[in-house]
């Protein structure tokens, strides 16, 4: 049996994958760096597989894992390292007693493994609660701590006023999972600060966690001015910050680079590109309302029946068909001028055509367009959005294999124009079944672009719901009495802090209605949700208040189906994801 890759009865060791001594001796490398996946961390965030007891304790696995990392320890002082990095990303969150207790076990138990090594334990994206500190701080043979100083700005009061003697403070001050230059004067000024707590000689400049979440090199983003160029920082320029950093901490300032950064913080602070005062005046007005229909779900339901007269299970799809070589050729070569507007409309129109007959053939009740003109599920629409900045190679890896190409949200976002409308009606024309209108929804827009820092994120959010709200009514203007909003990263977004889940879900949910919140009762909203587990947050779901919720169900054994029957009342429509 597997539990998120442990063989639950035979785990061992599978493979020596570490580089000998020699090779960072060629290298002259005097401090060398290897990181492990931890332990704790593995089992705290796998969750029982198929067949496994759901009482199953993941965390009973630790005295069969343990010998493991020893075997890999042991292997990698005779590599030559001297520092070992474990990261135990958990302590951030919300640990039961027993739960940091199996901390202070596994660490005991690799003391002696470790003798001789420098230990670092990395935590990141969020505080390190004050009883997680405790058992951090105190974790035996442990030589350093890297703290986030980015996401976690409470745990800088824990550090000064508790902060154990003679270790090392890895200061996470340079932010790794956005794209924003460095603050270099503030950050320069938290690091003197901590310099008194941990002492010159043991704190260390560090990224807030691992540069994989940004993009490689602010070099290749060939589609960006140089303005906003200049206040951004990618992976390969964030390490340029930290040794910046370093170097000012230890005297030797480079008073050019500063000033530089000083410059380029005020010009983004005052920029008429960045703020709006027509969409600061719209987003601030949406405060003192819930958006809510102002008929109940039930009777809107009813409604769309009689408007849409579909038969008792309808059928239809999430919204994107497979997209061709032939049609990415196209796309590519109406981007680079190489054919006419006429020419790409006309290779467009033919595939939708292709689709909606295909749809027709197989008696589908509410079809869609398939999607042929769009990239990106964000990235289409940020393309159409002000406010937005991409880059032509600034790809970051999604999951597993699957990279994408965040935008950027560099100031308030509005919608010149409609994006979608003349693709929804064109296919609507083909038909005389209902078409729905594809949307992303705010949130998703939000959680898969590197957002602006300077101002909430609430806020922000608010703002691309007011441009999806213009999108929305310009689609039922036009026809379409079906229209689907999708957000399938709402619960990608959910704090790791449980106290801090009600505020996010309360604007989540939020701009959500407000995208839809002016529409008819006869126009039916749809949204869909797919990637997450979402049984935990059921009630903000059906706060939404969408008339149909469509779910990724084929994957899940029918857990995701089975919240909806299960102790709550839910009156909306239902697209199971088979």
């Amino acid at each position: 049996m597997l539990v998120k890759g442990w063989v639950l009865d035979h785990i061992k060791y599978a493979s020596k994958v570490y580089p000998k001594k020699k090779k960072y001796a060629s290298k002259g490398v005097e401090k060398t760096f290897d990181l492990l996946s931890v332990q704790l961390k593995y089992l705290l965030l796998s969750k029982p597989a198929k067949g496994v007891e759901k009482t199953f304790d993941l965390l009973s696995l630790l005295d069969k894992i343990l010998p493991i990392y020893k075997e890999v320890i042991a292997e990698l002082k005779e590599a030559g390292a001297t520092w070992i990095q474990f990261d135990e990303a958990t302590l951030v969150k919300d640990l039961e007693a027993y739960q940091l207790e199996a901390f202070t076990k596994a660490y005991a138990e690799l003391e002696s493994a470790c003798s001789g090594l420098n230990v670092l334990v990395a935590t990141y994206f969020a505080d390190v609660p004050a009883e997680a500190y405790k058992t951090l701080t105190s974790l035996p043979g442990v030589t350093g701590y890297t703290f986030d100083l980015i996401r976690g700005e409470k745990s800088l009061g824990l550090i000064k006023s508790s902060f154990p003697s003679g270790k090392y403070l890895f200061a996470g001050i340079v932010d790794g999972r956005n794209i924003w230059a460095n603050d270099l004067a503030g950050s320069l000024a938290v690091l003197e600060s901590l310099e008194a707590v941990a002492g010159k000689d043991k704190l260390v400049v560090s990224t807030s966690c691992s540069l994989l979440h940004t993009v490689v090199d602010l070099v290749n983003g060939t589609k960006l001015d140089d303005e906003i160029k200049s206040w951004l920082a990618f992976a390969a320029q964030k390490v340029v910050e930290v040794n910046a950093l370093a170097k000012a901490l230890a005297g030797q300032k480079d008073e050019a680079y500063f000033a530089a950064n000083a410059a380029a913080q005020a010009s983004r602070k005052s920029s008429p590109r960045v703020t709006n005062e027509a969409v600061q005046k719209a987003a601030a007005a949406l405060r003192g309302s819930d958006h809510r229909p102002a008929t109940n779900v039930s009777a809107r339901l009813d409604a769309q029946q009689k408007k849409l007269n579909l038969p008792i299970l309808p059928t239809t799809t999430i919204g994107s068909f497979p997209q061709t070589i032939e049609l990415r050729r196209v796309r590519r070569e109406y981007k680079a001028k190489k054919i006419s507007e006429e020419e790409y409309v006309k290779a467009i129109k033919e595939e939708i055509f292709k689709v909606v007959q295909l749809q027709e053939e197989l008696d589908i009740d509410v079809l869609v367009h398939g999607e042929p003109e769009r990239n990106d599920m964000v990235e289409y629409f940020g393309e159409q959005l002000s406010g937005f900045a991409f880059t032509a190679n600034g790809w970051v890896q999604s999951y597993g294999s699957r990279c994408v190409k965040p935008p950027i949200i560099y100031g308030d976002v509005s919608r010149p124009k409609a994006m979608t409308v003349f693709w929804s009606s064109m296919a609507q024309e083909m038909t005389k079944r209902p078409m729905k209108g594809m949307l992303t929804g705010p949130v998703t827009i939000l959680n898969w672009s590197f957002v602006r820092n300077d101002q909430p994120r609430f806020e922000t959010c608010y703002q691309i719901a007011l441009a999806i709200k213009d999108e929305v009514e310009d689609l039922e203007k036009a026809g379409i009495t079906v229209i689907q909003i999708d957000e399938a990263a709402l619960r990608e977004g959910l704090p790791l802090r449980k106290a801090e889940h009600a505020f996010y879900l309360d604007w989540a949910v939020h701009s959500f209605r407000i995208t839809n919140v002016g529409v008819a009762d006869t126009t039916q909203i749809h949204t869909h949700m797919c990637y997450s587990n979402f049984n935990d947050i059921i009630h903000s779901i059906i706060n939404m208040d969408a008339d149909v919720i469509t779910i990724e169900n084929s994957r899940s054994d029918e857990k995701l189906l089975s919240v909806f029957r299960e102790g709550v009342k839910y009156g909306a429509g239902i697209g199971p994801g088979v």
